[in-house]
C-alpha cells in the first residue's frame, strides 16, 4: 500500500494541530458571553465548532466541503448571519469551547447518550450510523489477529479518542462479553489518523464512525471495518444548556430543510451508507 495515502492523513492532523497552536493569542482571553439565538442574532455572527474528518469539514482540492459545512452554510444564510467555523479534533476540546460560549453549535455527527445529554441539548437526529472496528485484514499465518465477533475483543487494546462516547460503549461491550478489553484514548489524532495507523501496523486495532470509516476506506485497502462495536446510534448537532431558543430555531429550520431537495442531494452526496 502507498505510503503516500496513509501520510496524507497524518499530515493533515499535524497541520491542523500546528495552525490552531500557532493562532492561540498570547495574552488570556476574557471569558466568552453564553449566548442564545437573540445574541447570536444582535451580533450578527455564528460560531460552530466542528472535527476536521472526511464527513463534516474538509479540504477538497482548493474547496473546503463536508456535510456539516454545508448544512451551517445553509442555516447561515437563512437567518443571514456570518459563519465562523473551528476545526477541533478533540473530543473534550470541543464539549468545553460550547460550555464557556466561545462556540454557538457543536456542527459535527454526536452520538447521543444519557451522558451526552447532561452537558449538551441536542437538535432533532441528522444521522443514523455506529462505531466499527477497524482492523487490517485476514493475513495468511496471522489469523489470531482477526477479530470475527465481539467476543474475540476480549483481552485486546482498542485506540480511542479520548473521551469520546464510544468508551461508554466499550465499557457496556465488556458486561456483555464478561471479559476485559483494554483501551488506549489517543488525544492527538482524529479518525482518519488511527485508520492510517492501522493500516501502517502501528496499531492493531481501532474504533471509528461507520460513515467515516466508509468515506476513507478506499485510501486503506488494507483495512477491514466490517465488525460492528455498536448498534445503530443517533447522531445530532449539539448546543449548550443555556441556549433552548438556538435549538428550537435550529429544529425549526432542520423540519423544512430536511425535506428539501437540496438536502436530499447532500445527503447523498456525502453521507456514505
Amino acid at each position: 500500500m502507498p505510503r503516500k495515502r496513509i501520510s496524507y492523513w497524518l499530515l493533515a492532523g499535524i497541520v491542523i494541530a500546528v495552525i490552531l497552536l500557532c493562532t492561540q493569542p498570547e495574552a488570556q482571553e476574557p471569558p466568552a458571553t453564553l449566548r442564545d439565538y437573540p445574541e447570536i442574532k444582535q451580533s450578527g455572527i455564528l460560531r460552530a465548532v466542528t472535527e476536521y474528518n472526511a464527513i463534516s469539514y474538509h479540504v477538497s482540492g482548493d474547496t473546503i466541503q463536508g456535510f456539516d459545512y454545508e448544512l451551517l452554510h445553509a442555516f447561515a444564510k437563512e437567518k443571514g448571519l456570518q459563519l465562523e467555523i473551528i476545526p477541533e479534533m478533540s473530543f473534550d476540546k470541543r464539549l468545553q469551547m460550547i460550555s464557556d460560549g466561545k462556540c454557538d453549535i457543536l456542527a459535527t455527527g454526536t452520538i447521543i447518550t444519557t451522558r451526552s445529554k447532561h452537558s449538551l441539548l441536542f437538535t432533532h437526529t441528522l444521522q443514523l450510523s455506529k462505531q466499527v472496528l477497524v482492523q487490517r485484514k485476514k493475513e495468511e499465518g496471522k489469523d489470531s489477529m482477526y477479530i470475527k465477533s465481539q467476543l474475540d475483543l476480549a483481552h485486546k487494546t482498542l485506540h480511542v479518542i479520548k473521551h469520546s462516547p464510544t468508551l461508554l460503549r466499550i465499557h457496556n461491550l465488556m458486561e456483555e462479553i464478561a471479559d476485559t478489553i483494554y483501551v488506549k484514548q489517543v488525544t492527538q489524532y482524529g479518525p482518519e489518523q488511527l485508520l492510517a495507523m492501522v493500516a501502517e501496523g502501528d496499531i492493531d486495532y481501532a474504533v471509528c464512525d461507520e460513515h467515516i470509516a466508509k468515506a476513507s476506506i478506499k485510501d486503506f485497502p488494507n483495512l477491514d471495518i466490517n465488525t460492528d462495536i455498536s448498534f445503530t446510534q443517533f447522531y445530532a448537532w449539539g448546543v449548550g444548556k443555556y441556549a433552548p431558543i438556538l435549538l428550537d430555531s435550529l429544529n425549526s429550520w432542520l423540519d423544512t430543510y430536511t425535506e428539501s431537495k437540496e438536502y436530499k442531494q447532500l445527503y447523498l452526496s456525502l453521507i456514505h451508507i
